[in-house]
């Protein structure tokens, strides 16, 4: 059985209160309209603010271990989401949603990537609980998931869907679906291949469900309003993959070192504070580094373009 940190009464009462800022967030979009930066900036405030006031609670009623457990588990989490976001920009784009429908899209989304992502922690908690090489094979999933991103962004490709190429997308026309409900489909789809990368990972960070559930829906909550505050931003974040790839290989060889710990009292492990410190830092290097490139790139194509008027 995994230690945890919550009671009965502490899952229910999160539960609850997850439920209920959703039902929030359908509230303010059950009149479809464009949102607006302030209103944007506002709510991602509030759901920031929200799981560091947490993370407070943890903090004291915890002890600091667990505090560093929370907080770690919640930014790789949240970089991940960042992730998730690109990919449902460009399902909307794709699909030409207009802007005054694409928060209730991504509302759906949402809920459903909340939806998987708890039956993959469950999943997850019981195979922990009963195999201790699970911990290797989700080390194993995030290596190899690592390798991709890197490969990938080191060959240069550009990240794309093509809605066309997608199951869910055919299998939705063919039972004959509206239009929105293919895009919300689709986007279910992609929920499903995040969840597989990002459960490993902060059981990577915290072997307690309840903490793995209380970052990914943390993580998950605020998205809605990030979308449109990072929309035109996230472009920008041209080494965004290489920082994931590293952070996912870091903690796919921490589970591989907390596994052969188990066997091997010799093999170290890494601390939880040290995990923190590092992540960070990866963050921290890929957004300046990708800051520098995006505005070095500007200043050469607006240099061209000069140069091609005056010519």
């Amino acid at each position: 059985m995994l230690d945890t940190i919550a009671t009965p009464t502490l899952w229910a009462v999160t539960i609850a209160a997850v439920v209920v800022l959703i039902a929030l967030d359908f509230v303010l979009t059950r009149k479809p309209h464009e949102v607006s930066m302030k209103e944007a900036i506002g709510w991602s405030a509030f759901y920031i603010a929200l799981p560091l006031a947490f993370g407070v609670w943890v903090w004291n009623a915890h002890g600091s271990q667990t505090g560093f457990e929370y907080y770690t588990g919640y930014i790789v989490e949240k970089s991940l989401s960042v992730d998730n976001l690109f990919v449902f920009m460009l399902l909307l784009a794709a699909f030409a949603v207009p802007r005054h429908l694409q928060q209730k899209v991504l509302l759906f989304g949402i809920v459903g990537a909340l939806v998987l992502r708890g039956i993959f922690i469950a999943l997850g908690a019981a195979a922990l609980s009963q195999w201790d090489i699970v911990f290797l094979i989700f080390g194993a999933i995030l290596l190899i998931t690592a390798a991709k991103i890197f490969t990938e962004a080191l060959q240069g490709h550009d990240q794309k869907v093509d809605p066309e190429e997608m199951l869910a997308v055919r299998i939705g026309r063919k039972i004959g679906l509206k239009p929105m409900a293919i895009v919300v489909l689709a986007i279910f789809a992609t929920d499903i291949v995040f969840a597989v990368d990002s459960v490993p990972a902060v059981y990577g960070i915290t072997g307690d469900p309840y903490l793995v559930f209380a970052t990914n829906a943390f993580a998950l909550l605020g998205l809605r309003a990030l979308y449109f505050v990072l929309e035109g931003a996230l472009s920008k974040l041209v080494h965004l993959s290489y920082g994931l790839a590293a952070i996912l290989a870091f903690i796919g060889v921490k589970l591989g070192l907390h596994w052969a710990h188990g066997i091997w009292d010799s093999v170290p492990v890494v601390p939880t504070w040290l995990s923190l410190v590092i992540i960070v830092g990866i963050l921290a290097v890929t957004v300046t580094t990708s800051l520098i490139a995006s505005a070095r790139t500007q200043a050469r194509e607006e240099t061209e373009a000069l140069e091609e008027t005056n010519a």
